[in-house]
């Protein structure tokens, strides 16, 4: 199966999920995927691969539906659930760096095979964890605030609270998303990757991002919709 067959896959799979989690399990099942999303994207952004026609790693998906919680959490709940789950996936971070460098202290039994390939992953988790890190939580604390000055700004400019979801859903996540990809290949990658390469990731992750953020606004709209019934 092609990367880019298994990234539309996976993509319909991770949104699904979020609206599966949503459905039943509340915004408590919107926090539980953000640290599910949190420390799957944290490893899964060190594979490189190419689709596309572009150059990109991993965990772009994943991350991006921290944003689509966010969203939800914001349109459904307010600005301080939305900051609730931005906090959780801060605090999921910092202990998934603590708990994974403990793993790299201990001596491996003589029979083990699995330490070897454990020390390759985690021993470039710190950096690529704690720019994720710093990145995620100004960036998440961003898209929030986006999105809320966007409602305040649609409701006032055609006197709904409730249109334009699609205005402030992509409006808000563009934005940040944009500064996200920016900030986090040059603190997690530069030394790592040539210059060339470095401007291939930012100019495709933002790529994906970009489109990502088009497609994530179906399931807000869907979201919304579970919980008018519910």
């Amino acid at each position: 199966m092609s990367n880019e067959v298994l990234l539309v896959l996976n993509l319909i799979f991770v949104y699904g999920s979020v609206i599966l989690w949503y459905y039943f399990l509340k915004e408590k099942g919107l926090y539980c995927w953000t640290v599910l999303a949190t420390v799957a994207a944290n490893i899964e952004v060190m594979i490189l691969v190419d689709a596309f026609g572009m150059q990109q790693t991993l965990g772009n998906i994943l991350f991006a539906s921290t944003f689509l919680v966010t969203d939800i959490l914001s349109e459904l709940y307010g600005k301080k659930h939305a900051n609730t789950a931005v906090n959780i996936g801060i605090m999921t971070s910092i202990s998934f760096i603590v708990v994974s460098q403990f793993w790299l202290c201990f001596t491996p039994a003589a029979e083990d095979m699995v330490f070897p390939s454990i020390v390759t992953i985690f021993s470039n988790t710190p950096r690529i964890m704690i720019m994720g890190l710093l990145v995620y939580a100004v960036v998440q604390k961003i898209d929030v605030w986006l999105y809320h000055w966007w409602w305040a700004f649609t409701s006032r400019k055609f006197g709904s609270s409730r249109k334009y979801l699609w205005i402030r859903n992509n409006g808000s996540t563009m934005l940040s998303q944009l500064l996200n990809t920016i900030l986090f290949t040059l603190g997690a990658f530069y030394g790592v990757y040539d210059t060339s390469t470095l401007i291939d990731i930012v100019i495709f992750s933002y790529v994906v991002f970009f489109t990502t953020s088009l497609l994530d606004t179906p399931f807000v709209y869907l979201a919304r919709h579970l919980h008018k019934r519910s």
